[in-house]
């Protein structure tokens, strides 16, 4: 691909090869191992070798947030986080860490029982149905939300690639994983995993390895980025202090205070606004302006809030953007300081270092727990061979994931000397393309806005978005493009290897875990299969329409999807595993109050409602924990009320000479 663009290959046709030859390579391997078995289908025969199933799981694992934002939130909130946000290493050190817990506590427990999907550890652990009932919905729940944020990834790349819309290219990349996953389960999604995290690594160590030799003459960039620090740190300190800089900040902040001035009365500001814009389309008429400067005008009035309701909606979120963007940096913080605010500062300065403490850890936690009760994570060591095989096969993960999570911080250390230091300064006139063409994919991504009239690019006049600071990385290089394209086949690998997992937990969730259509003739074993494939393909479907929404940022997603599953699983499971007095009406309760907790202070603290209720953005955040680290308050609720409902309502003794761990099989023969 780099001889045939050398020798004229258009970039238009660049990024839809990638796109195709990838997904061909995927789709193969798919088909290949079709199978209605459902010992291949549900655990791929369980016999995957540890060293693969390592490397399958690396993938699974990586998704569309550790490919392509993980840097992004590094390189926006640096070290110490911004915005009341955990920093970048936060993500870093929890799902790290979440993998040791696995080990430890989870994985070779759960082979051992020869099961095919998480709820069917409540069932056999706990017995009766609503402990399997409420395993499997809550696995729907937090499976998909975070395919949401996988299907975001799928559609932001492939309309990047191919230059459609982002719907068009939802769908696109929405039948590359229906090729990997639809015919053959977890037999064909465990080798297309293989393939795609082969790919995705090469797509991420290439321009990290090249940013690091041009910058530093080393391609070792997670061993040499550390100098960078310092110049960065020198860099800040020059913007913090630049006239012009200041310039940018009081025009934000005029802003932003203007916006504050109309949600005071927000029904009568609405009104005198569509009256200013219909007047000014009048006067554009009346002097026979040219076309696109009217065309403008009445782009500017549809673009008004239709009604009160929205308006606030709409200029809170406005003020509080513009509001951050008056800040040093455009609102980013120090990006070497390990927390946000100051110990020894102001009040608020205090306020913050303490919030910044506690949300890191929160977030760690959560991390860490979600990762341990992640039910497509878990069903992979249901694929290997026996227990010992599960515990190496944890430790190659965390090998393989090691290589990809020790570059993603210098990433983000070269990316942000690579702004300061080349791009800021530059004359609008001479900016790269790459700004426009991603502005065009999605204006959240990049915003590039003259304010202080001057010609020259400031640091506070550039937003760049975190999911596009890997994709666009080879570009700010000034690597060829077919580079881009390899990054981008990285980041459709990374999304569509996890999407593939989530959506069979969801089809599995909804078929060999609620028993649909035992009632309806799909009781045999190929006609759950089959079942599960049609199930598979709808939730897909479903998913893409959420997507398609565009609800949050991805990394965003995927942090809430981990706190949910945290609250909602691993108290059963610890308690279930290493306590022999759990029951059942204890984890019934546990799971409920927990999941319940979470939910609430994540609905009660989302900034839409919020905005939408006039009420303050932090005014419902308890210990000033963010909404997407909830699981912090939940579980602890889950083990304490699994703790007390098996005291209160203990299980009944078992027969003599009965298991007290006996498995509720309703298909014999499985």
């Amino acid at each position: 691909m780099g001889w045939a663009e050398n020798e004229g290959l258009s970039r238009n046709l660049i990024g839809p090869i990638f796109l195709f030859s990838t997904v061909m390579i995927y789709a193969f391997i798919g088909v290949s191992a079709r199978t209605t078995n459902a010992d291949e289908y549900y655990v791929a025969g369980r016999r995957i070798p540890a060293f693969y199933n390592g490397m399958a799981t690396a993938a699974d694992w990586m998704s569309a947030a550790s490919f392509i934002s993980l840097a992004g939130a590094l390189y926006l909130q640096g070290f110490s986080g911004a915005g009341g946000q955990s920093g970048g290493l936060a993500y870093v050190m929890g799902w790290t860490g979440g993998f040791c817990l696995v080990a430890l506590l989870i994985a070779p427990h759960l082979r051992a029982l020869n099961l095919y999907t998480l709820p069917d550890f409540f069932s056999h652990r706990y017995g009766g149905r609503w402990p399997r009932l409420l395993a499997a919905w809550a696995a729907v729940l937090c499976s998909f939300t975070y395919v949401v944020a996988q299907i975001y990834g799928i559609g932001l790349i492939a309309s990047r690639l191919t230059g459609v819309q982002f719907e068009i290219g939802i769908l696109l990349g929405l039948g590359g994983v229906l090729l990997c996953s639809f015919l053959g389960g977890m037999r064909a999604i465990t080798w297309t995993q293989v393939a795609q995290y082969i790919i995705l690594l090469i797509a991420f160590l290439i321009p990290v390895s090249w940013l690091a030799y041009k910058q530093l003459g080393t391609p070792w960039a997670s061993m040499a980025y550390g100098s960078q620090l310092t110049k960065i740190a020198n860099l800040e300190q020059k913007l913090i202090a630049d006239p012009a800089e200041i310039a940018v900040r009081h025009e934000f902040l005029r802003r932003a205070e203007n916006y504050k001035a109309k949600l005071v009365n927000v029904e009568v500001a609405l009104q005198n606004e569509k009256q200013i814009l219909e007047q000014q389309v009048r006067d554009l008429k009346l002097q026979n302006a040219e076309f696109s400067v009217i065309a403008k005008a009445r782009r500017d009035l549809l673009a008004l809030p239709k009604d009160a309701t929205m308006a606030r909606e709409v200029w809170q979120k406005a003020m509080n953007e513009n509001f951050e963007r008056a800040k040093p940096l455009g609102g980013m913080p120090l990006h070497g300081d390990a927390f946000q605010g100051d110990p020894n500062g102001t009040a608020q300065e205090r306020e913050d270092f303490d919030n910044s403490r506690i949300n890191f850890v929160a977030l760690i936690f959560c991390l860490m727990a979600g990762t341990a009760g992640l039910p497509h994570l878990l069903t992979r060591f249901y694929t290997v061979p026996n227990e010992s095989e599960a515990r190496l096969s944890v430790a190659w993960s965390l090998f393989f994931i090691a290589i990809l999570y020790l570059s993603a911080p210098a990433l983000a250390v070269l990316v942000k000397f690579e702004v300061m230091n080349n791009l800021v300064g530059s004359s609008f006139s001479d900016l790269p393309n790459w700004l426009a063409q991603w502005s065009r994919v999605d204006s959240s991504l990049v915003e590039v806005v003259d304010i202080n009239l001057d010609g020259v690019l400031q640091f506070g006049e550039l937003k760049l978005g975190a999911d596009m600071i890997m994709l666009a990385s080879p570009e700010l290089a000034g690597l060829p493009y077919v580079i881009s394209g390899l990054v981008a086949a990285g980041g459709f690998a990374a999304a569509l290897s996890t999407a593939d997992g989530l959506l069979l937990t969801i089809s599995n969730a909804f078929v060999h875990d609620m028993r649909l259509g035992d009632r309806n003739g799909m009781a045999t074993e190929e006609g759950r299969v089959i079942l599960s494939k049609f199930a598979l393909l709808a939730i897909a479907m479903s998913a893409a329409l959420v997507a398609a929404w565009k609800p949050a940022e991805i990394l965003a997603l995927v942090s809430a999807s981990f706190s949910l599953a945290a609250a909602a699983f691993f108290p059963g499971m610890v308690l279930g595993i290493f306590w022999k007095r759990a029951s059942r009406k204890g984890v019934v309760l546990g799971m409920l109050l927990g999941l319940g907790v979470t939910l609430f202070y994540m609905i009660l603290n989302a900034p839409a409602l919020r905005a939408a209720w006039a009420l303050s953005p932090t005014g419902g955040l308890f210990w000033g924990i963010q909404p997407i680290s909830a699981g912090i308050l939940g579980l602890p609720v889950g083990f304490l009320a699994i703790f007390m409902g098996s005291l209160l309502w203990p299980d009944a003794p078992p027969a003599r000479g009965e298991s007290t761990l006996q498995p509720e099989n309703p298909y014999p023969g499985l």
